[in-house]
């Protein structure tokens, strides 16, 4: 090989050498961009870095991860009426729609049987006016000023059917106050989704996870005003709803 043809060789290798260089250059830029909250084009033009989501009034960023399904919620044989009306917490699952919604019946059905009057009925309307079936329909509550069915929804039947024979047949046993968490214990297994979703935001807002925070309509809709922060998923997820509407 000649001195000139040396030369040319030389020079194509420099040239092959200061491309790879550049290219190098530019991916590190990248990767300390994103350290750093930015990232370049490779054109000389700068952007922030992907979003991650953030938690409630923090804006401290967390790892993505599904929302986990809520570790609060009620398990086993409700006491005093449950044995009474054969029905299980557990019934509630996406595992087994057949016997969740043959067990959202047996409450529904008390929606229609028991007819409450005088102070019975004040009371249930103080109670049911709280809570809403707002994952299948936008009225105000269950009921309506009346005490009426004011949601058609097998779920709202249910929670309905279940206040009534609380109040009417252990109305001594049972405060308002109780009656409510009653309803929401089975609407947060209706709806594991959302209510999970909620829970997260209550916690981060250092609001007290109750039945009665999470289901009633004392913060409702809050998970749909606020992002909830992301949490690690243990427990495979939660299904958005359980029975149909």
């Amino acid at each position: 090989m000649n001195t000139e043809q040396w030369s040319k060789v030389s020079a194509g290798l420099l040239a092959v050498a200061l491309v790879f260089s550049i290219i190098n250059f530019f991916q590190l830029s990248n990767v300390n961009g994103l350290v750093n909250g930015s990232f370049s084009s490779g054109v000389g033009e700068t952007y922030p870095a992907p979003p991650t989501n953030t938690s409630l009034g923090g804006g401290n960023s967390s790892p993505s991860a599904p929302t986990a399904l809520f570790a609060g919620m009620p398990k086993g044989i409700p006491p005093i009426y449950g044995t009474e009306l054969g029905v299980s917490y557990d019934d509630i699952s996406a595992d087994n729609p057949a016997k969740a919604d043959a067990t959202i019946r047996k409450l529904a059905v008390l929606d229609q049987s028991i007819q409450l009057e005088g102070e019975d009925l004040a009371r249930y309307i103080t109670i049911a006016s709280k809570i809403s079936c707002e994952y299948c329909c936008g009225v105000p509550s269950i009921i309506t000023n009346e005490g009426e069915a004011a949601c058609g929804c097998a779920h709202s039947y249910a929670m309905r059917g279940l206040g009534k024979y609380l109040i009417s047949q252990h109305g001594n046993e049972y405060t308002d106050e109780q009656v409510l968490e009653e309803m929401g214990k089975w609407k947060a297994l209706f709806f594991p989704g959302p209510i999970s979703e909620k829970a997260v935001i209550l916690e981060s807002a250092g609001i007290e996870q109750s039945f009665i925070n999470l289901a009633s309509n004392n913060y409702r809709g809050l998970e749909t005003q606020v992002q909830a922060p992301v949490v690690q998923n243990t427990t495979g997820g939660a299904a958005q709803q359980v029975g149909g509407c």
